[in-house]
């Protein structure tokens, strides 16, 4: 495809994208997150976790400015041929099962999105609202063209959103469960399918400056007392368990760290019934490349380890914080994987939660999202949260009955998020 000298390219692996060229365009968006970055792509991608023969064919969307090695990389995005819906969190299993019992084939698909990662964020790397226009032409026009049945971007941006809306993508919301570091009010709920002006107003809780938590006590003492009352038994039955924490970031946490970390991680998985999505090359890769990202909590009791939990961070290096000096603090940590080698009561909660929520205060983090799906979150305090994925089909008779479905569905979620409203867990002032 070319559109003027703006020129579409599909690869066939994240390694062939210049790592720096890819960093660059993601550094311009206000929604980048760690996951979106070179690194953590082709750490998917070399580790073997998100490659072919587990169902995720990579297919890297770029547009180029210029001629031959004069090229400039001007929008990109991860894109993936899937075999299944696995690994995705948003779920279209139904849409799947409908096209077979019609005898349609429904995969493969294209689907724009971090593999195994449910975080919103920017998905559309562009440099600008016009390339950005055109990144979504290119991938509707490569969809055509290749005979998939449809295109599915998961956890977009809200300029990814709109960009999607404007090219007659259909929208699908789902709702998560985000901490703020300050006691919020919960956002007003939406309509399934906004229209243009609203997609602009389209947005997670502000990350501006706030009246921070000065510590988990005053924080709890924000909480109703039910809640507060709640939270401390939880505590206690951990702290009564014999059981201590300890946390590590970065370059701090060690290889023994790690190596125990994924015993835990890989425990989770398996006794439920899975192999885990991710290899340990993928979580050594991540040690080696982005330690800065990382910050892991270990309990223990009578001097053994006994359980893990792993946070991502948002750490840019050219800010400076209390855990680095002369930083400020990270923008959000993000809550991603946990296991355990011994069962203990509530300390899943401990360690998935309560510590994590204890290290943002205590180092000023704005936010912590609590990955996907999850109403017992509300009761620690992460407040629903609209996600947004757009969604494009080739077949016409089910691109109309998936839009009329995803308008019922969409009135639901409103109806989920005015029920939420009411169970805020914090007091009333």
């Amino acid at each position: 495809m070319a559109e003027g000298n703006i020129i579409a390219r599909v690869l066939a692996s994240p390694l062939e994208v210049d790592a720096s060229a890819w960093n660059a365009l993601l550094a311009r968006h206000p929604h980048a997150t760690p996951f979106m970055r070179h690194e953590y792509l082709a750490a998917l991608h070399t580790s073997e976790s998100a490659v072919p023969r587990t169902g995720w064919t990579p297919r890297f969307m770029t547009l180029w400015e210029g001629q031959d090695q004069h090229a400039v990389l001007v929008a990109a995005c991860p894109l993936y041929l899937k075999s299944h819906s696995y690994g995705e969190y948003v779920f279209d299993w139904s849409w799947a099962s409908a096209y077979e019992q019609h005898g349609v084939p429904y995969y493969p698909k294209a689907v724009v999105a971090v593999p195994f990662t449910p975080v919103p964020g920017s998905r559309l790397l562009a440099r600008d609202e016009t390339t950005r226009q055109l990144l979504v032409q290119a991938l509707r026009r490569w969809c055509e063209d290749e005979g998939l049945s449809s295109l599915h971007m998961l956890f977009a941006s809200d300029d990814d959103v709109l960009a999607s809306a404007r090219q007659g993508l259909m929208l699908r919301h789902t709702v998560q469960f985000h901490w703020q570091n300050a006691a919020p009010t919960l956002p007003a709920s939406r309509g399934s399918q906004p229209s243009e002006g609203a997609l602009a107003a389209l947005g997670r809780p502000d990350d501006g400056p706030g009246l921070a938590f000065e510590s988990f006590d005053h924080f709890l003492a924000s909480l109703s007392q039910d809640k507060r009352k709640k939270i401390r038994q939880e505590r206690r039955r951990v702290a009564d368990a014999g059981v201590t924490f300890r946390w590590a970031l970065g370059a701090d946490i060690s290889t023994s760290d790690w190596d125990f970390f994924y015993r835990c991680y890989e425990r989770t998985y398996l006794e439920h019934g899975n192999p885990p999505y991710l290899t340990q090359a993928f979580f050594q890769q991540m040690a080696d490349r982005m330690p800065g990202h990382w910050l892991l909590f270990i309990a223990e009791r009578e001097g053994r380890s006994i359980a893990s939990s792993l946070i991502a961070i948002d750490d840019d290096p050219t800010c400076t914080s209390a855990i680095h000096p002369a930083k400020n603090p990270p923008r959000a940590a993000y809550g991603r994987y946990w296991g355990a080698l011994e069962r203990v009561d509530c300390l899943h909660f401990e360690a998935c939660y309560y510590q994590p929520l204890q290290w943002c205060i205590a180092q000023g983090v704005q936010r912590f999202e609590g990955g996907a799906q999850g109403e017992h979150k509300m009761a620690r305090a992460l407040l629903p949260v609209q996600a947004t994925s757009t969604h494009w089909l080739a077949h016409p008779a089910f691109a109309d009955a998936v839009e009329r479905f995803l308008q019922r569905e969409g009135a639901g979620v409103e109806d989920y998020l005015d029920h939420l409203q009411a169970r805020s867990p914090f007091r009333a002032t």
